[in-house]
């Protein structure tokens, strides 16, 4: 079942907060998260998703390079409800850590390298480890009302996706309607494509 977000009242926070919601469900249908598993959250920002993902896992790192967003996480940390906020550029400065999974929404399209990002979820994840990234079909550069600074693409055609990814070596790839979202009378669907480490 494919999820229509219409414009809610508190305006673009709330349509991110509906979109991770919808972004969580989809994924939680297709990939089994278990207790022993360590989650990054890419481009995490406010950690919408990640706060989503992480009572069902044993651990969620969040990484951005926004210091304001992951300042946020940190004030909504608990003992009981907690993601680990990550300052850093892991293109540029890959981790030393690996991942049972790698998780995004909404930001692949703020990378504008999407070859060196996929090489880069590829070189951090765990044998048999997963991949679920989600954002905009490709659109006509009308989806972010408030311009279009620091965006490097309008959404993005599956096939020509899903073959960056197998360059990269990732295999079972399968794209999914997460939710289309609603702006006056347009509709900008926004996908979610699981992988596995080959």
């Amino acid at each position: 079942m494919t999820i229509l977000i219409k414009p809610p009242k508190n305006g673009t926070k709330g349509r991110c907060v509906k979109t991770s919601q919808a972004v969580f469900q989809t994924i939680v249908s297709r990939i089994a998260l278990l207790n022993s598993m360590n989650i990054l959250d890419f481009g995490t920002g406010t950690g919408l998703l990640a706060f989503k993902i992480a009572p069902m896992v044993r651990h969620v790192t969040g990484i951005d390079l926004s210091a304001n967003m992951l300042k946020q996480i940190e004030d909504k940390n608990t003992p009981e409800l907690f993601v680990e906020p990550l300052l850093h550029d892991m293109l540029e400065h890959p981790l030393e850590r690996r991942f049972n999974g790698i998780v995004s929404s909404m930001a692949m399209h703020h990378v504008e390298n999407t070859r060196k990002l996929f090489e880069t979820f590829y070189a951090h994840l765990k044998s048999d480890g997963f991949m679920a990234i989600a954002d905009l079909e490709k659109e006509d550069g009308t989806f972010h009302s408030h311009g279009n600074e620091g965006v490097h693409y309008f959404g993005f055609e599956r096939e020509p996706l899903r073959q960056i990814m197998k360059d990269a070596g990732f295999e079972n790839i399968r794209f999914h309607t997460a939710c289309v979202v609603k702006k006056g009378e347009k509709e900008y669907p926004i996908f979610l494509v699981t992988a596995t480490k080959g």
